[in-house]
This record gives C-alpha cells, structure tokens and sequence, in this order.
C-alpha cells in the first residue's frame, strides 16, 4: 500500500514518484509460484519491499545479487525468506536424480541444489504427507537462511 492505498487507487503523481526513487524497508526471497504474491500476502504497496522471486526461493548468484543491491544501495535492513506449503519446486527436487536428470538443464540444476539442502533421511521418517511437506518447506527456508547468513557483505549492513 502506498499512503494508505492499494496500488490501483494511488494517484498518477504517486505512482511517478516511485520511478524514480524507492525506499523498501524489507527483502524478501520469495517463491515464483503465482499463488504467493509477496506484496498480497503482507499487504503491501508499490515501492514498500524489494522481492526477489525465484522457483523454491533458493539463494543463487543471481538471487543473492539482487539481495546485495537490496541492502547496499536500497538501504534495507530486513532480509525475509519466504517457502509456503504446496511448493512445486521443493517437490520437485524430492524426486529421484534419475528423473531430476531427464529435466532442462537449468532446472536440473536448481533442483539439484535444493535436494542438496534437504535432509532425505529425516523428511522419509515423515509419513503424514502434509507434515512432510511442511518439513521440506522449512528445512530449505532455513538452508536458505544459512547461506545467506554467510555472506559477510550482506550481514554487515542488516545488523
């Protein structure tokens, strides 16, 4: 929201105001899936968080350069990640490498990564389907949470 307003109800000048400066207080790594909106979900306006959106919102060279831009030159002080239930991605990468290896090639890849960060071992103990589906959700919320708690340049300037 921006003064109070949803987006589609701010005046023209509001809107041109936000061109040419923004002042997020927030980051947030969220997911790509388009039943998520980051800006929905917290009930936000143009220009109030810098969200990144990427499928199983894991941290990678791109995704932690726009997190590095979010806080060295938008001034945010606040990194977010955000998983939800039902994550395509995270589901995803659960499957087996025979068949994760059949995908694109950059898909693979990020699937790969994510399995990387889930412990199989712990999420088959699970039985209850949407238990474990949470599990998996915030095992690699925290993954992501690590790694990006070991970027010395980023942790310099939210503390």
């Amino acid at each position: 929201r921006v003064g109070g307003q949803h987006p589609s109800k701010i005046a023209r000048f509001e809107r041109r105001a936000l061109i040419s400066k923004q002042f997020p207080l927030t980051a947030v790594l969220g997911c790509s899936d388009s039943r998520v909106p980051v800006e929905i979900v917290f009930d936000q306006g143009l220009g109030d968080m810098f969200v990144v959106r990427v499928a199983g919102n894991c941290l990678d060279n791109t995704t932690t350069a726009s997190l590095e831009y979010a806080v060295h030159h938008l001034s945010v002080k606040v990194l977010m990640v955000m998983g939800h239930e039902g994550c395509g991605a995270i589901k995803a990468a659960q499957l087996p490498s025979a068949d994760i290896d059949k995908e694109p090639a950059c898909l693979g890849n990020l699937l790969t990564n994510l399995k990387k960060g889930l412990s199989e071992s712990e999420l088959k103990a699970i039985r209850d389907s949407k238990a474990h589906d949470r599990e998996a959700v915030t095992t690699n919320v925290k993954r992501q949470v690590e790694n990006l708690t070991k970027d010395e340049g980023i942790m310099e300037q939210v503390k």
